[in-house]
């Protein structure tokens, strides 16, 4: 059955479509069926071709298609739709594939560009206007000097689109990237984080914040994939574990309330579900505790003077996976001098877990900053025989 989605993507200001591996539409957003004149009851069961105009239909099924299974992903890819009354609406396509409880669906990003194409056919008939009064010079210099003062217009009209566009794209790059905690330095702990995404936005997130005069809160997520939509749900997700964290709720809470929020995002649509990885620490300083909880995300490196290290794995699956969870969470003992390492899977993917272990052993007497500086330039040293897929995060604690 077609499914509706809800929340922020169904009123979002671009469609959202996910296709099964046959082509069947098996969700969509209110947006996109508002911009195709269309009721849900009116495309249950409905192949994609429904909604292409005919040429679409054949690129769809001898480009598109094919593209989708050799990359997974599609980016930037014109089509045509048609609406309920055959008007044809011009959109730019970006999709990935991926696989969602044992089956193979495709998520569609839509964005109309029906003034962009007003812009152009408009150009284009100033353009035969012009040549046109070539056959009488008189009519043909007054008419070239409005199609030239037309197509300026035009062109200025494109210009202000692309830098809004761009403006826009920056903002949100902004705003993400402020919402990220400065390094701590006391006479108790000090704090230190890198962060680099793929594109203008990225699907992780972290922060750290004193909570009263003795308890730290240091929180890493990864959302599951990249780009627009992992931001969006990262800084969903921000708000509310600042608020959590801020209140010094345990470790476990803060989790379930994370998993509970994801699952009412998506709520009934499964097959567009994002889960998380997580880790949180709650150090108290005063005790020298240290309680964390791991749901599902790559092991924190804790480190002794002595070089001797421990690994805090997993002690649940990732938020969003799975309802009604109980989350579980460990307290370990450190001493003055201990060290911990927290990271995404795109620092150690490409480093490995062993590099990122020498590189913390042999850092030991060196200031924290400089061990920082050490991991950052092997990332940017993988950067050159890699290409960076994956957004890039890691936090180093120092407890003193």
């Amino acid at each position: 059955m077609l499914k509706l989605m809800d929340g922020q993507l169904n009123h979002a200001p671009c469609g959202f479509l996910t296709l099964s591996e046959k082509g069947k539409i098996v969700s969509i957003n209110q947006t996109l069926l508002s911009i195709l004149d269309y009721h849900m009851d009116q495309l249950n069961g409905k192949s994609i071709n429904s909604i292409l105009s005919v040429p679409s239909q054949m690129f769809y099924q001898f480009y598109f298609v094919p593209l989708l299974k050799v990359k997974g992903k599609i980016e930037e890819l014109y089509i045509s739709l048609e609406s309920s009354s055959k008007r044809e609406i011009p959109v730019i396509v970006n999709a990935v594939q991926q696989t969602l409880n044992g089956e193979t669906v495709t998520n569609c990003i839509l964005f109309p560009i029906r003034q962009r194409s007003e812009y152009e056919n408009e150009l284009l008939i100033a353009k035969k206007n012009a040549e046109a009064a070539l056959v009488e010079k008189h009519q043909a210099n007054e008419a070239l000097e409005r199609a030239l003062t037309k197509l300026k217009h035009k062109q200025e009209k494109l210009l202000e689109l692309y830098e809004q566009t761009s403006r826009e794209l920056e903002l949100a790059r902004t705003i993400q990237k402020t919402s990220l905690t400065k390094p701590i330095l006391t006479n108790d702990i000090q704090i230190e984080a890198f962060h680099q995404a793929s594109s203008e936005l990225s699907g992780d997130i972290y922060g750290f914040y004193q909570i009263d005069k003795h308890r730290y809160g240091v929180i890493l997520l990864d959302v599951m994939g990249h780009g627009i939509s992992s931001a969006l749900i990262t800084m969903s997700l921000h708000s509310l574990f600042q608020r959590l964290i801020s209140f010094g709720m345990n470790t476990k809470t803060v989790m379930k309330e994370l998993d509970d929020h994801l699952h009412n995002l998506f709520q009934d649509y499964e097959e567009v579900r994002h889960y998380c990885t997580a880790i949180y620490l709650l150090i108290d300083t005063k005790k020298q505790e240290i309680e964390y909880c791991n749901a599902g995300h790559p092991p924190a490196f804790w480190q002794d003077l002595q070089r001797n290290q421990q690994e805090l794995g997993a002690t649940n699956v990732p938020i969003g996976m799975f309802e009604e969870v109980d989350y579980n969470n460990k307290t370990i003992s450190y001493s003055p001098g201990d060290r911990l390492l927290l990271y995404t899977d795109g620092v150690g993917e490409p480093l490995g877990t062993g590099h990122l272990a020498t590189l913390l052993s042999e850092s030991t007497t060196s200031p924290l900053v400089q061990l920082k500086e050490n991991i950052t330039d092997s990332i940017a040293t993988q950067g050159n025989s890699h290409q960076q897929d994956d957004d890039q995060c890691f936090i180093l604690i120092e407890l003193k």
